[in-house]
């Protein structure tokens, strides 16, 4: 049986899970696609906070002159951060952006029209008592 030619080995920007349980933290590095994922980075680019903070808002740090550099060596970017990038301006937005916030419209509408069915009917029972 002949033997498969090796598949290349590749940089990737992804994230790097670091923080606790219940409290996700994640660093934006450069790394070789093969290493685990908190390995110790080429380099790293940014920080992204996926957890609201008081005024609902995600922090992300990025160091968009290093991330340039990256990308200008052949850095791939993983589909979570190119999601990311799209949406801080550097990438075109992604298609599942667009998606999920369908996905996040629907589920509000929903949920709205629940609410308002349930004050329907709890004020035409408050009426007929």
């Amino acid at each position: 049986m002949p033997r498969m030619p090796p598949k290349p080995n590749h940089l990737m920007i992804r994230f790097a899970l670091y923080g606790c349980t219940n409290r996700p933290f994640n660093h934006i590095v450069v790394i070789q696609n093969r290493k685990n994922r908190n390995a110790k980075p080429l380099e790293q680019l940014g920080t992204y906070d996926p957890m609201p903070n008081a005024n609902q808002e995600k922090l992300v740090a990025i160091n968009f002159e290093r991330l340039r550099h990256w990308l200008a060596c052949g850095a791939l970017c993983s589909k979570p951060v190119e999601k990311l990038l799209g949406l801080a301006g550097l990438f075109p937005i992604h298609p599942m952006s667009y998606i999920t916030a369908q996905r996040n419209r629907k589920k509000a509408a929903e949920k709205e029209a629940e609410e308002k069915a349930a004050a329907e009917t709890e004020k035409s029972e408050s009426t007929a008592s």
